[in-house]
């Protein structure tokens, strides 16, 4: 040991401006590019659509559990018709009203 007390002066790096800034973007692929990893993946998926297809009526008309007939049953409606929306209504099922109110206090 030398002696000196190192405890109380600790060497800090210096401060570096070469982080991104809170929401900013530096690099990677621009917002709303599709991923060319996925878009294979995809392209190659999409080959098997027609099989994929008669298994699930397969499943649907003679699977062996109910839970596996109803489920895909529901894929293939999802796939022909789309997933079903989901309506806020109200006590008597009527659509419920949407009031955006706007309130400003203390403006002069």
């Amino acid at each position: 040991m030398s002696g000196q007390d190192t405890s109380a002066t600790a060497k800090v790096a210096p401060k570096s401006n070469r982080g991104s800034k809170p929401g900013e973007r530096r690099g990677g692929r621009v917002k709303g590019t599709p991923n060319k990893a996925n878009r294979t993946l995809r392209e190659a998926a999409r080959e098997y659509t027609e099989q994929a297809l008669q298994t699930l009526v397969q499943i649907a008309l003679a699977g062996e559990s109910e839970a596996a007939r109803v489920s895909a049953a529901n894929a293939i409606l999802d796939r022909g018709y789309g997933k079903p929306t989901t309506t806020i209504g109200d006590e008597n099922g009527d659509p419920a009203k949407i009031v955006h109110e706007i309130i400003l206090r203390g403006v002069e």
